[in-house]
Parts: structure tokens; C-alpha cells; sequence
């Protein structure tokens, strides 16, 4: 991975972990598992893994926090 690389999913973990509390505090976590083409793409684990709000917490929290972050990152998508 390129120092910019490095760099940009640095700033990607930063913003997720300004987001992670809350979703830590449902019973769950968000790992970033890499970011490629403008995308960041994260997975959903423990109790939000299979909660039928994940799409709401992926869309309102996680992508609006990174994507304010790192401008450059333009979605967040759950694999």
C-alpha cells in the first residue's frame, strides 16, 4: 500500500472511530475492511450485524462522518 493509502485509511479509521462508541454502546462494531476507488468498505459486526437498522447506521452515521473527513471518500459500503 502507497504512504497515501496508508494515510487516507488512517484518516478513514480516525473518523470511524468517532462513530464507534455509539455503535459499541448497542453491542457492536464496525471494522474497516479497505478502502479502493473512492470507496470505503466496512463490515457490520455483532449486534449490528444483523440489525434491521444497519443501513440507517451505515448511511446517517458512518458514511456522513467519513465522507466529512475524508472528502475524497465519496461512499461507505457494507461487504
Amino acid at each position: 500500500m502507497s504512504q497515501d493509502g496508508t494515510a487516507l485509511r488512517d484518516r478513514v479509521e480516525a473518523a470511524l472511530d468517532e462513530v464507534r462508541p455509539g455503535i459499541r454502546a448497542d453491542g457492536g462494531d464496525v471494522w474497516l475492511v479497505k478502502v479502493e476507488a473512492g470507496v470505503a468498505y466496512v463490515q457490520m459486526v455483532g449486534a449490528c450485524g444483523g440489525c434491521a437498522m444497519v443501513n440507517a447506521t451505515l448511511k446517517l452515521a458512518i458514511e456522513q462522518r467519513v465522507t466529512a473527513v475524508c472528502p475524497e471518500i465519496s461512499r461507505v459500503e457494507q461487504i
